[in-house]
């Protein structure tokens, strides 16, 4: 008999666990409580297509390679090289083309090089001082949506710090925007008979004896599991996404990371005219707060930026969004912590968890697929079905 395995929650964790589970022969069941599957990588619909803030896919990563095998991948874009080379950092009051050497330098230091027990500012400082140690964890606000990088981990900054740094760059934007891949994802679990609800809240385990793999956020996983201990609880960032579409002009830049505090600017539209009508650009921004700060004072900050960079912005302006995401931006990892000290996988009596705050490792989404991976492995393992592209991460 083919075992039933049931998955809540239809973003990229629950579709990577519907589909690894389905492939290896088992009959999957997938609810999701939205109209659409994704998640935190839906695309907004209508004629400026944003994601939930400025994303990307890493070539360099797991979750880019399976996409590939399963031919799911679709049109990526790179950014053209025009377009790279309107790169801007803010530092010194101005904006500048090119960032400090010695967060350059800093991004070459082997990640086995930094403490676990250290924080990534401290250890930074002692690698290439303090200018370059504070340019450089403003600069991964990028990839960790915190407002204050430097008081994370020290190997768990730098491994994405030399990850966003790599050269060629490991960024890449799918044509027309993360839902494009989640369709295809969606597309391959309908071909494998994965049976998707959508629209379908679930408010508890279900009771078909086969195992559950709940990949929702922590807080929702907490709801449904009726855990509200510390066991189901990991830090994430809070910060505020500012999405903008404005008239076309020539010189505009491509990116503006703020070196002087965390925050980022991107003009999406670069890489993918797609993403906004003709003769105008959609920029995406994200610029994380403090607990004691409102999304007031990150538009404030965003704005300022835009000043600097995008003359005329507020004249140019056709559409405007503005949203703070809180608890929902993916791992943190503290000092003496790492990703395997996170909510582990397996939860007991047939249920597993998966998502972007669960001990996987990976840079961003590459979390929520590696849990889902393993999420399905092992819920195949506890029916004594061998998962074909299992990774066992609490013992790796």
């Amino acid at each position: 008999m083919r075992p039933h395995i049931t998955v809540i929650g239809g973003g990229v964790a629950g579709l990577t666990a519907a589909i690894t589970a389905a492939e290896s022969g088992a009959k999957v069941t997938l609810y999701e409580a939205h109209h659409t599957l994704g998640g935190r990588a839906r695309t907004a619909e209508g004629p400026y297509k944003t994601n939930e803030g400025p994303h990307a896919l890493y070539n360099g990563g797991p979750l880019w390679s399976w996409l590939k095998q399963r031919n799911l991948l679709g049109q990526v874009m790179a950014v053209p090289p025009l377009e790279a080379a309107r790169f801007r950092f803010h530092r010194a009051g101005a904006l500048r083309r090119t960032p400090p050497l010695a967060m350059v330098k800093l991004a070459l230091r082997p990640t086995a090089k930094a403490p676990v027990d250290a924080d990534f500012l401290a250890w930074a400082t002692g690698e290439v001082g303090v200018a370059g140690a504070r340019a450089a964890a403003n600069y991964m606000a990028v990839a960790l949506f915190h407002h204050d990088p430097g008081s994370l981990s020290a190997p768990f900054v730098q491994e994405r710090l030399r990850r966003v740094v790599k050269l060629p760059p490991e960024a890449h934007y799918p044509r027309g925007g993360w839902a494009s891949v989640v369709d295809r994802m969606a597309a391959r679990a309908w071909n494998l008979g994965v049976r998707i609800e959508t629209t379908e809240r679930v408010t508890a385990l279900p009771e078909n004896g086969g195992p559950v793999i709940v990949a929702t956020s922590l807080e929702a996983a907490r709801r449904l599991l009726g855990d509200d201990g510390p066991a189901l609880t990991w830090d994430s960032g809070r910060t505020v996404l500012f999405d903008l579409a404005v008239r076309t002009r020539k010189g505009d830049p491509f990116v503006i990371s703020d070196l002087e505090a965390p925050g980022w600017i991107e003009r999406f539209t670069a890489q993918d005219p797609t993403l906004a009508p003709a003769g105008e650009q959609l920029i995406q921004s994200q610029f994380p707060i403090a607990p004691d700060e409102s999304r007031a004072d990150g538009i404030a900050r965003a704005e300022r930026l835009l000043d600097l960079g995008f003359p005329g912005w507020r004249e140019r302006t056709t559409w405007r969004r503005e949203a703070l995401a809180a608890g929902r931006t993916g791992a943190l990892d503290r000092p003496g912590t790492t990703w395997r000290d996170r909510p582990a996988i397996s939860r007991g009596n047939g249920v597993f968890l998966a998502g972007d705050q669960v001990a996987a490792p990976g840079l961003l989404a590459e979390v929520a697929f590696n849990s889902g991976l393993e999420a399905a492995t092992l819920a195949l393992r506890a029916k004594r079905i061998t998962g074909r592209e299992g990774l066992d991460l609490n013992h790796a």
